[in-house]
């Protein structure tokens, strides 16, 4: 007997069925208290149907189906008892095609626990099956199973089962380690909301201790939310990053990290983003506010539509700036706008060149869960290339306004930032081009030799030109 959620896969599919409902009809979310009322058997029923889930796409627990195939190989029956509701669990049944049988939740009778256990006495007998399982819920099966299969429960569980029966095989639940919360977080990500300092660069606003302390609480609520927000875009990506040659590793994709985890702290950290931004004061907290919004609706659908998703992302990566702006009641710049619009934009359609570029080397003519096909990746490089160059165009003509004058000690330096950046942008795109792009724009150049020393040098052209020459 082999359990499904947490044990034959490592994730839970009534949580999974529960997101692709928010995520698709959120609006049926309200029935749920409903469905629950009539029976946690009929909730699952309820859930399953039209869920429309892949089972080739779900993260197996390898090692146990290895296993299991080499005992079904040497005689031994294999049946798939699990709480899961039919349809679900058939239709894994049928992917792998290793099971002898299916018993599962039926719309009626919730197959979980004591429930389980009854059924299985009744069919083979005390002692007369041998049972896999994950959880404390598993207790009541292997107190009358004949040898227990712990899979992914820790050792407590483990000592829990063997007091009960013998313990056949222990699969060890692999570690929750720092590294791993770091994907799930994507502390990586926090560098992009250093752009909430770039107006007080900008205006050379370097000496006033008080607006970098709130623009680095600023930053830590930004970076807060951006985590909550990762998460949950995470979850309702879950299909679409299993089926991406790089994504399909993500913690919550990969059921290294159980999806009930993710939403919980999704919403905690929110909440404590909410209350840093607070903290902040001036107009930031609106700011964050609209972020998030505008987050959840790109999560949502916009993600989803084409062209409108990169313009999107362009918008969220400039509202950085608009907010550390907000943060410390500095006006902003016409021109720092229009070039963060059009630089982002670049980067947007270069993150989306780079997948379909993996997606092509895959052979697959759609992105999935995007608005794009393979064949669209010329047409986005295009775009890309173009706004790009528009860039550094709008970059051009602020240098050549009076504003550059009063601002830079030595203004003539400050013109030597157009080549870096006309070799910055081309530089990725050439090796977005020759298919060396990681399809996240940030990873890639935080790794890339020639970025970092583009960036090094526009720092140094930009601190000449506002120090003076050093001579």
């Amino acid at each position: 007997m082999v359990d499904l959620d947490g044990t034959l896969i490592r994730t839970d599919t009534l949580h999974e069925s529960a997101i692709r409902l928010l995520r698709d009809q959120p609006w049926r979310v309200f029935l749920l208290p409903q469905w629950l009322a009539q029976g946690k058997a009929a909730l699952k029923r309820k859930l399953a149907q039209g869920s429309g889930f892949e089972p080739g796409t779900l993260p197996y627990h390898q090692d146990l189906l290895d296993w299991l195939k080499q005992e079904r190989a040497e005689g031994r029956r294999i049946i798939l008892c699990t709480a899961a509701d039919a349809s679900i669990a058939e239709a894994i049944a049928a992917h792998l095609g290793i099971f002898d049988e299916v018993m599962a939740s039926d719309g009626t009778v919730n197959l979980a626990g004591r429930h389980k256990a009854e059924a299985l006495e009744r069919r083979f007998g005390r002692a007369g099956f041998d049972y896999a399982g994950n959880s404390n819920a598993d207790l009541a099966v292997w107190s009358l199973a004949r040898h227990a299969i712990v899979v992914q429960g820790g050792p407590d569980l483990a000592e829990k089962a063997k007091a009960l029966c013998e313990v056949e095989k222990v699969f060890p639940a692999p570690a929750l380690s720092f590294p791993v919360w770091a994907r799930v977080f994507r502390l990586h990500q926090w560098l992009k909301n250093l752009l909430l300092f770039v107006p007080l660069l900008a205006a050379h606003q370097f000496t006033n201790p008080d607006d970098w302390k709130t623009l680095l609480l600023a930053f830590f609520s930004f970076s807060l939310c951006a985590s909550s927000v990762y998460i949950a875009n995470d979850l309702f990506d879950l299909e679409s990053d299993r089926q991406h040659p790089r994504k399909r590793g993500r913690p919550l994709a990969s059921g290294l990290v159980p999806v009930w985890m993710g939403v919980v702290l999704a919403p905690l950290l929110l909440l404590a983003s909410l209350a840093l931004g607070r903290q902040v004061g001036g107009g930031f907290l609106p700011w964050l506010l609209f972020y998030f919004l505008i987050t959840c609706a790109y999560s949502w659908g916009l993600k989803r539509l084409m062209m409108i998703d990169g313009i999107t992302l362009a918008v969220l990566y400039t509202l950085r700036i608009v907010a550390g702006a907000a943060a410390v009641n500095w006006p902003l710049s016409f021109w720092l706008l229009t070039f963060s619009i059009f630089l982002f934009l670049s980067l947007a359609f270069l993150k989306r060149y780079a997948e379909l570029e993996i997606q092509l080397l895959h052979g697959n003519q759609k992105a999935h869960g995007r608005g794009y096909y393979t064949s669209d990746a010329a047409l986005v490089q295009t775009l890309g290339v173009t706004s790009g160059y528009a860039a550094v165009l709008v970059l051009a003509l602020y240098l050549n306004t009076d504003t550059v004058v009063k601002l830079y000690r030595t203004p003539e330096l400050v013109w030597g930032e157009l080549p870096v950046m006309l070799f910055w942008i081309s530089w990725m795109w050439m090796r977005a081009h020759r298919g060396e792009m990681h399809d996240d724009p940030l990873i890639f150049a935080l790794k890339d030799k020639a970025s970092l020393a583009a960036g090094v040098a526009f720092a140094v052209v930009f601190g000449l030109s506002t120090v003076g020459w050093p001579w």
